[in-house]
């Protein structure tokens, strides 16, 4: 999703104060989903995967029926009666089950078919059954109740228009479910609504029967769904398109995707983006997951980004030009509803994947060049505003943090993307795009079920036939990034070659050691370059590398591969034993001049001599040292022919040399 969940004024005022003073804020894509999801008050089959939590029973369907009638006049009352129809397979013998239902939203009035009786508590509705049910039964619950006449955040009243907004707890404000992710269920939902209304909902218009003054919509979801992602989206004299889609051969079938929007609203834009992003996304994830899909703009109450609700996403009034926004959303479409996070604690399988796809998009519609740059985008949104925490923590799959840390946008998506980004380096394009398309496809554990971050890297692992979990354990499960300090050095050899030497180290303690492969880029005197590719799997590790031809420079994570980081990479000053002088010159080759680094190990007189290979002095100097320590002099080799020269030092008896190569 990306709608930022709400925020209160005092958020806001840090949010843009940090982000004004770090860079530009871009409200779009995945920024501006997180930014609606923050502003949100937190309070038949298995459609679960070898990790989601198991429940005392197994929401199979709901079947709602809604009087909707009288919320679209003055004084656009928010109030409404309903029925709901609960199905629901036994895991565990049950006399009683407990189903989520707010009672500062909803009044249950009675409850039938198995159910005997009830009692209402503030966030539970517990339902006696007429006997005790075994596991594998099948069991039908009948719940009449209420919606009050109160704001809730879930269940949106406005001056013609009516709409749903869920994720993550809303659900259970307009009516009793089992009101978390990994409990997916199909629906029908059927509501009456005035005959000027048109009414949008998950799944397949079974019908729409109009007499005299009143409409009733029945639509019906082929698919389980998640209860945060179920939605109805009406109004009165909605505007209604419909693009059919057809798919890319061999298939002859055809999607409708459905474009409600608002009077005076255009949604040419996105009309026009539908069929190439569908293309695209058919390439990578294979055939869309569902029967139909579409877009509804409601209203300001809902003041930010997007939605995904399955089949059906809601946008924010007016937004029909913000096409990351849209690639976002219609991703989720694959990865959050047709694989829902199992627990709140595994929303990246939702959000990092989503904003990293906004990149794709980008790439796709306009070049390389594009993708790297929202990648960057990302990176930089992160490293300017990281909060401190990980990307996944255990504990949420049980106690969920408040949506400012859930849908955190620096964190969940600008850091999310950025880690599936660094895993497609690991991997290797092939095999990345490989493992997204079987998991996707993976009608067994994952197509239309719930997914661990465990489930996934378990996939990952049987789809490369590798270990990734190092990678993703570091980068979801800890917080932060790595810091490195890289030195590297040049040296001649007796054979005419050169060895380059590079130690890299990472600083951070704020974290673990992230161990991740690191690109060199090494240049030659000749005008050529190498890439080099390493594996860092400790700390403080050394590299060396042998040519044949002069090193002259070398670049630390060229392609910045490994965007989340921090890195100062720089010519290497050996520190010297006791009793030589531990001779250093850099940079080396030289141009224009370099400086010489030794250790003075007594106070003294020291001359220093600079000659070519042929023995000629060039240039001799006498300095007097006070005091014994690192000393440090510059030497102009302005004017010198390009080559090799012999630099020596002395003091006494003690006399050192080291070569320098000068290259204007």
């Amino acid at each position: 999703m990306l709608i930022m969940k709400r925020l209160n004024l005092i958020s806001i005022i840090l949010l843009f104060g940090i982000i004004s003073h770090a860079q530009q804020w871009e409200p779009d894509g995945g920024a501006g989903c997180a930014h609606r999801k923050q502003q949100m008050d937190p309070a038949k089959m298995s459609v679960r995967s070898a990790n989601s939590p198991r429940h005392t029973f197994d929401v199979l369907n709901y079947s709602l029926n809604l009087d909707l009638y009288h919320n679209y006049a003055p004084p656009y009352p928010r109030n409404f009666n309903a029925q709901n129809t609960i199905t629901f397979r036994v895991d565990t013998a049950l006399s009683e089950i407990r189903l989520t239902a707010d009672q500062t939203s909803l009044q249950i009035n009675a409850v039938g078919l198995a159910g005997t009786s009830f009692v209402h508590l503030p966030d539970t509705l517990l339902i006696f059954l007429d006997r005790q049910y075994m596991p594998g039964e099948i069991v039908d619950v009948s719940i009449d109740y209420e919606h009050l006449d109160v704001p809730d955040q879930a269940f949106y009243v406005d001056g013609g228009n009516v709409f749903t907004d869920c994720e993550p707890q809303g659900a259970r404000r307009w009516f009793p479910c089992w009101d978390e992710p990994a409990d997916k269920a199909t629906l029908e939902l059927r509501a009456k609504v005035p005959a000027n209304v048109k009414l949008g909902s998950n799944g397949r218009l079974a019908d729409s029967t109009t007499m005299a003054d009143t409409t009733w919509y029945t639509w019906i979801s082929r698919d389980p769904i998640a209860t945060y992602i179920m939605v109805l989206t009406s109004r009165i004299n909605y505007n209604l398109d419909i693009v059919q889609w057809k798919k890319p051969a061999p298939s002859t079938d055809t999607l409708p995707i459905r474009f409600y929007y608002n009077p005076g609203e255009n949604p040419s834009r996105i009309k026009n983006m539908i069929v190439p992003l569908s293309d695209f996304y058919y390439s990578m994830f294979g055939d869309h997951p569902f029967e139909k899909d579409g877009f509804a703009t409601v209203t300001r109450q809902f003041a930010w980004g997007g939605m995904e609700n399955q089949s059906l996403t809601t946008l924010c009034q007016g937004c029909w030009n913000d096409e990351l926004l849209i690639a976002h959303e219609y991703a989720h479409q694959w990865f959050g509803d047709m694989i829902t996070c199992a627990t709140w604690a595994d929303i990246w399988l939702n959000e990092g994947f989503a904003s990293y796809f906004e990149a794709e998009w980008a790439g796709k519609k306009s070049g390389p060049v594009a993708y790297q740059s929202r990648l960057q985008y990302y990176a930089n949104y992160y490293l300017n505003a990281n909060p401190g925490w990980a990307i996944s923590n255990p504990e949420w799959a049980t106690n969920m943090p408040s949506t400012n840390v859930l849908f955190n946008y620096a964190i969940t998506y600008a850091k999310g993307a950025s880690v599936l980004y660094m895993f497609k380096y690991v991997a290797g394009d092939s095999l990345f795009y490989h493992t997204l398309y079987e998991y996707a496809n993976d009608t067994a554990e994952f197509r239309y079920k719930t997914a661990t971050i465990p489930d996934f890297m378990n996939k990952v692992n049987q789809v490369t036939a590798q270990d990734f979990d190092w990678f993703f354990n570091q980068w979801l499960y800890e917080p932060n990034h790595p810091v490195y300090e890289n030195t590297y050095s040049f040296a001649p050899q007796q054979d005419q070659r050169w060895k380059v030497s590079f130690r890299t180290s990472q600083m951070q303690t704020n974290t673990v050691f992230f161990k991740m492969p690191l690109e060199l880029k090494i240049m030659f005197n000749d005008g050529s370059d190498t890439l080099v590719r390493v594996m860092n799997d400790v700390n403080g590790q050394d590299f060396y590398f042998i040519f044949d031809k002069m090193p002259v420079d070398l670049i630390f994570d060229p392609g910045n591969r490994i965007v989340l980081k921090n890195a100062n990479t720089a010519v290497s000053v050996n520190t010297p034993a006791p009793g030589n002088y531990g001779m250093n010159v850099h940079p080396n080759p030289a141009n224009n001049r370099c400086i010489l680094t030794f250790n003075a190990p007594i106070a003294g007189t020291y001359t220093y001599a600079f000659m070519d290979l042929q023995g000629r002095l060039i240039k001799k100097e006498e300095m007097v040292i006070t005091a014994p320590g690192i000393k440090t002099i510059e030497i102009s080799t302005l004017g010198y022919a390009n080559g090799m020269y012999v630099l020596t030092l002395s003091q006494g008896r003690l006399t050192e040399q080291c070569k320098l190569w000068v290259m204007h």
